[in-house]
């Protein structure tokens, strides 16, 4: 990895017509944007589709693809929709959020009129050829998604362990029963996937021949309520009627008495050993085939993780268990040579996490709005940096700079500016003195999330942990990455060195 610099921006935050983000003409838009401010990587959120809460972090899979994100507008190109249906629907009006209860209720109304018009399209093939085209073009992981959501539309909705015991329990009798009679619904979701692949391979693709490489993310953790833990349990710590014996979380801390309880079913590391991490190895190939560069999100929790007894209402009783440690990575190497992954190393760092970041040889993670305490002594200084990590002004988790800045205690403020040197930076310009900041400091990447170069405040906020609804809503207009401003960005990204 050279020194360079990008934007971080989720696909659900770009301009579009229909409601969210997508890979539509505002996507490619971006990426000429992209480029002509100097910049070489877009990072994004994860792209898996989203439930309760539109977290890209509790995904259905860690195999497919959020439909969201299929562009109508090539849908229509393609005679699948016309643009009268596609305006008729209700998105909203608000081009500044997303209402993700107008854009769940129009879309897939969209999209199965869609395919059926893809199926007339393909009807010489018959339904076995369709089967089997689809079959072709995505990976098993993928179309067991495909079955989980038709089934789990049959129960309206209900996560697996709600449904009934032979379905639940996977009886081979009643999955060949279901298939057989839900095969109209399992091939409309295998239509959506084989649509959201081939859209991102070619934004990908034009992306990258526009010199911008595609930084993803990938959580440590699935949900409970996705494909992968109803169709591989013993992959994870459940007991002989698939219910969670432990589950993920974070031990109490200063922000919270109780701390984190997240919910997500535990890893049988034991089990993933004796199998060579398969099941890993096959996660890390799809994401390498959607992704340039892996972050891989909790990275302590392959050092050690927080295993919490199901039945508790917080994370307070939990313990640390441990996790595979440096040999995993060295199995991933073996699979993937040098590809190339960012670990997400924030928060208290034990020796042994540092170690194991060490180890690997992935760069880590500085956050500068972590940098400013009252300890004036934080390992997030820029001074302290060493060339392999990756700086960010914040991440999808922070407040936007001019947010947090100006929610700062008066005597850490005051040690933040004197550290920056912008005493007399008037106040609504203080977010081109961190984004210097960033950008001439050692480190071999700079990622500075759009909302930062754009200057706004925390209604920009992408997502506040720990709290629900106003979260993953945050859109920008066409409009805002201005020439002037692009030009701004890439003579910066020339006087640091990152770009030639």
């Amino acid at each position: 990895m050279k020194r360079g610099c990008g934007m971080l921006l989720p696909v659900s935050s770009l301009p579009s017509k229909y409601g969210i983000g997508a890979f539509s003409k505002e996507a490619y838009d971006f990426v000429d944007k992209l480029a002509e401010g100097g910049q070489q990587y877009w990072q994004i959120l994860p792209l898996g589709p989203t439930g309760y809460g539109d977290s890209p972090y509790q995904s259905f899979s860690a195999f497919a693809g959020n439909p969201y994100y299929i562009d109508l507008v090539q849908l229509a190109e393609e005679g699948l929709l016309t643009r009268q249906e596609c305006e008729a629907a209700d998105f909203g009006d608000d081009e500044r959020t997303i209402d993700y209860e107008k854009v769940y209720q129009n879309r897939f109304p969209l999209l199965k009129e869609a395919f059926l018009r893809w199926k007339s399209q393909h009807s010489r093939l018959g339904e076995d050829g369709i089967r089997l085209l689809l079959k072709k073009a995505l990976s098993p992981e993928t179309r067991e998604y495909c079955f989980y959501m038709a089934v789990k539309n049959d129960f309206a909705g209900k996560s697996w362990e709600k449904w009934d015991e032979d379905i639940r329990l996977r009886n081979k009798t009643a999955l060949k029963q279901y298939e057989e009679r839900l095969q109209e619904e399992i091939r409309f979701y295998e239509f959506q996937q084989y649509m959201f692949e081939k859209q991102w391979n070619k934004l990908k693709t034009y992306a990258n021949h526009k010199g911008i490489r595609i930084i993803g993310d990938i959580p440590i953790y699935v949900a409970f309520d996705s494909a992968d833990s109803w169709s591989h349990p013993e992959l994870f710590q459940f007991d002989e009627d698939c219910c969670p014996i432990a589950v993920a979380g974070c031990p109490p801390d200063a922000f919270s008495a109780t701390g984190q309880l997240w919910g997500n079913p535990l890893y049988r590391w034991d089990y993933h050993r004796e199998t060579g991490y398969e099941w890993w190895m096959k996660r890390m190939e799809y994401s390498f085939r959607l992704y340039d560069v892996v972050r891989v999100d909790h990275f302590r929790g392959f050092d050690e993780y927080w295993s919490i007894p199901a039945k508790d209402k917080t994370a307070k009783n939990g313990c640390w268990e441990k996790g595979p440690g440096l040999e995993f990575f060295l199995e991933l190497k073996k699979h993937f040579g040098s590809a190339e992954i960012i670990a997400e190393d924030l928060g208290f760092l034990t020796p042994s996490v540092k170690k194991l970041v060490k180890d690997t040889g992935f760069p880590g993670m500085k956050v500068l709005e972590f940098a400013f305490d009252d300890t004036e002594d934080s390992d997030y200084l820029t001074h302290k940096y060493t060339e392999n990590c990756v700086v960010y002004t914040g991440t999808h988790d922070n407040d936007t700079l001019q947010g947090w800045y100006g929610n700062l205690d008066e005597s850490i403020r005051r040690f933040a500016v004197d550290y920056v040197g912008s005493q007399w930076t008037p106040r609504g310009e203080i977010h081109w003195d961190f984004i210097r900041l960033a950008l001439r400091s050692v480190a071999r990447l700079a990622i500075i999330p759009v909302q930062d170069y754009l200057g706004l405040g925390n209604w920009a906020r992408i997502n506040e942990p720990s709290t629900l609804g106003g979260n993953w809503k945050w859109r920008m207009t066409s409009g805002d990455l201005t020439d002037e401003l692009l030009k701004k960005c890439r003579r910066m990204a020339h006087r640091y060195g990152r770009i030639g």
